[in-house]
């Protein structure tokens, strides 16, 4: 009799353990170090502490956005796409950053000494529109130039491209995040500057729709915990944030390396959005978007969730 009882009790656990994890989908855009939080939550375990199982889809802010209001994923790691997608009237929401300073380099040949000397230069950029050439656009005019007039960008693909249009003097510089300004220095190029030491601009966190916000607040709340939980774990255990960044960009030990050494600094450890920073985004995605209207940061962001996470966390 005991042992069916215990046979009964195991099974009851078991059938409890499977229905407390919930399964989310999150996506991201590309596979760079600004959008590692959330991934090492999920293989370190910050997202099971919470009851949460997270699946990571890569996939392009135009699609993503789309799929973020139909449900197909819960949540969106770019900021700057979900500001955008609500100044053009759908209901997203910015929860939290991670990344309050975009970790992106400027990279130049190497006999550039100072980002002034690029006046009147080209620099090369993936896409127009890109956060790499919002990024070069702001660092630019951090330094007094306009980025209209002072400067060209110009689209020259990926990034080998950028580095063989360096060598070929058809461009003096390009932007990238890490590890690309450790490969940069590798081919004998400089680094001028990154924009995480000079701006706030926030990169990564979490957007999520305003049905989800109303309808599972508990859910939100659960992944924000995770991200603050994961973004704790960066500056307390190096060894094991290189081994997710090597794994998850899917470089090796030296690179992951020098691309945490690069970035660790820019991630926070509270989930808090940077309103100075958020204000750069909206203008930036209104310039693209040739938005004329005032647009103020509460149409943007909901902090009402986060703020309870921090609390919980002992934060605020």
């Amino acid at each position: 009799m005991r042992t069916l009882f215990g046979i009964l009790l195991a099974i009851l656990f078991l059938q409890t353990s499977v229905h407390a994890v919930d399964k989310i989908r999150i996506g991201f855009p590309d596979r760079a170090a600004q959008f590692i939080p959330l991934p090492l939550g999920e293989q370190r375990g910050f997202f099971r502490e919470e009851g949460l199982q997270a699946e990571f889809i890569r996939i392009v802010p135009t699609v993503a956005i789309a799929a973020l209001v139909s449900g197909e994923i819960d949540y969106y790691t770019s900021i700057g796409s979900g500001v955008a997608a609500t100044i053009r009237g759908l209901p997203v929401k910015v929860v939290a950053c991670y990344v309050p300073s975009a970790p992106i380099a400027l990279i130049a040949r190497p006999e550039f000494k100072s980002v002034r000397e690029l006046k009147g230069k080209t620099i090369g950029i993936n896409t127009y529109g890109s956060p790499i050439e919002v990024i070069g656009r702001l660092i630019v005019k951090h330094y007094g130039m306009d980025p209209d007039n002072d400067v060209k960008f110009l689209t020259t693909g990926v990034i080998e491209s950028r580095f063989a249009a360096m060598s070929q003097g058809l461009t003096v510089a390009t932007l990238g995040s890490a590890p690309l300004d450790f490969l940069g220095k590798k081919q004998g190029f400089v680094v001028l500057t990154s924009a995480h030491e000079l701006f706030s601009y926030p990169a990564s966190g979490l957007a999520a729709t305003i049905k989800k916000i109303k309808e599972k607040p508990e859910e939100v709340k659960r992944v924000i915990r995770a991200g603050i939980k994961a973004n704790r774990y960066i500056p307390q255990n190096r060894a094991g944030t290189i081994q997710v960044i090597a794994e998850w960009l899917k470089i090796d030990q030296e690179m992951a390396t020098a691309t945490y050494d690069s970035v660790s600094k820019a991630f926070n450890d509270d989930g808090t959005v940077p309103q100075d920073g958020l204000r750069l985004v909206i203008e930036e995605a209104k310039r693209t978007a040739k938005v004329t209207r005032e647009v103020p940061i509460n149409e943007v962001e909901d902090l009402s969730i986060l703020k309870e996470a921090q609390r919980e966390l002992g934060i605020k």
